[in-house]
């Protein structure tokens, strides 16, 4: 009886360590370091800057939280995803979040578009791109047959202009020019035709100039007329992308230092933490330190479309696309405001910028890919695996 009792308690350690190493061996580690690299060069821009370190004290413990959350969220592999009811439940859940907000958020700096809990703020609009993903991946794979019919990319539009609006009229716009993104990305990933997409063009030209009309609030006009002559009103609406500019100008080749960002430490550059966190790291770290940063995002986008690539099925591959779209579409808005190729629309930049919601979302985006990278087709993990082994 005590062998077989030491065997079975060997099998069940046996169980428990193969199921650890599973865990661990799905995970794409060259992504969750890049990541987490991201996040810990923001922390250090942050903590040049912060006279109390209030900002990186908050963003320690929402970084843990993150990590925690990316590991949890890598253990299920997300067959659950592709039933309907449970998108549904997904889809209705943020709608009302995000209506919620419109009642009880609160409002900062003109936009109702957060909650908070305690000393936290939770913005429903960082969780709306996610679901925004999973249901288009869920769309778009039951219908990946007959994708080239308009009504299947006029009815994937509907669903994702509720969103829209909602996260619009907050305002948010640059959350909205996020999930316009992600929805258009997708839409071509999925297959349009090149009549439907001159259509769509034309249908956003239309909706655009509608928006202008009677959308956009005047400050929003005024800093996209800022955008288009922006030293008209360096002491006004352009007054931020002004300061931006010269915040990366000024970095010039190897930076000023970290800690020694004039345009930050003095407070030129408003939002340094969050809409301006590029401009305040490539004064500090200059040219070479913006390659760096540039190349692990590089990582991020590519090894999330290998995943995309080798995914199990067309809803895997469709999800790892939209992610994809939505780290690019808003790693892009970001440093196009910084250096002023795009006006400001206030967007955070992935895993650096300061703020919780945002970076849940991103890192859980990243345990999902993982949790469907273990029914991935085989060679993409046969590859990593040689390629760890290499390294080592």
């Amino acid at each position: 009886m005590k062998i077989v009792e030491y065997l079975q308690g060997r099998s069940l350690g046996s169980v428990h360590v193969a199921r650890t190493r599973t865990i661990f061996n799905g995970v794409d580690w060259f992504l969750f370091v890049a990541a987490l690299m991201i996040s810990l060069l923001g922390l250090a821009t942050m903590h040049s800057f912060s006279v109390d370190n209030a900002y990186f004290e908050k963003q320690v413990v929402w970084i843990a939280i993150a990590i925690a959350v990316f590991f949890i969220a890598s253990i299920p592999e997300y067959r659950f995803l592709r039933r309907t009811p449970v998108v549904v439940a997904l889809y209705s859940g943020i709608i009302f979040l995000l209506a919620l907000v419109f009642l009880f958020g609160t409002i900062v700096k003109g936009a109702q578009n957060r909650f908070y809990l305690g000393l936290f703020a939770v913005q429903p609009a960082d969780l709306a791109k996610l679901v925004l993903v999973i249901l288009l991946a869920k769309y778009f794979d039951r219908r990946h047959i007959e994708i080239a019919h308009i009504r299947h990319i006029l009815v994937s539009g509907a669903y994702s202009f509720v969103i829209f609006a909602l996260v619009f009229f907050q305002p948010d716009l640059g959350s909205a020019i996020i999930i316009a993104c992600v929805w258009l990305g997708m839409v071509l990933v999925a297959g349009i035709s090149w009549k439907h997409l001159l259509a769509l063009f034309i249908a956003t030209l239309i909706v655009l100039t509608g928006l202008w009309q009677y959308g956009l609030h005047p400050y929003q006009k005024q800093r996209i007329l800022t955008f288009i002559h922006p030293l008209t009103d360096i002491r006004g609406s352009g007054y931020n992308a002004y300061q931006s500019t010269v915040a990366v100008g000024s970095g010039e080749l190897t930076g000023k230092g970290i800690g020694y960002g004039t345009q930050s430490k003095l407070l030129y550059l408003p939002e340094y933490q969050t809409d301006f966190i590029f401009a305040a790291y490539a004064e500090e770290w200059g040219f070479i330190g913006v390659l760096i940063l540039f190349g692990l995002y590089g990582i991020i986008i590519v090894r999330t479309l290998l995943i995309a690539v080798h995914g199990a099925d067309n809803f895997n591959m469709l999800f790892g696309a939209g992610v994809a779209v939505m780290f690019l579409s808003q790693f892009l808005v970001h440093v196009g405001m910084n250096i002023g190729l795009l006006p400001i629309t206030g967007t955070t930049i992935p895993f650096m910028s300061y703020g919780g919601s945002h970076l849940v979302t991103e890192y859980a985006a990243l345990g999902i890919l993982m949790g469907m990278r273990r029914s991935a087709r085989p060679t993409l993990q046969a590859r990593d695996e040689t390629e760890m082994v290499g390294i080592i």
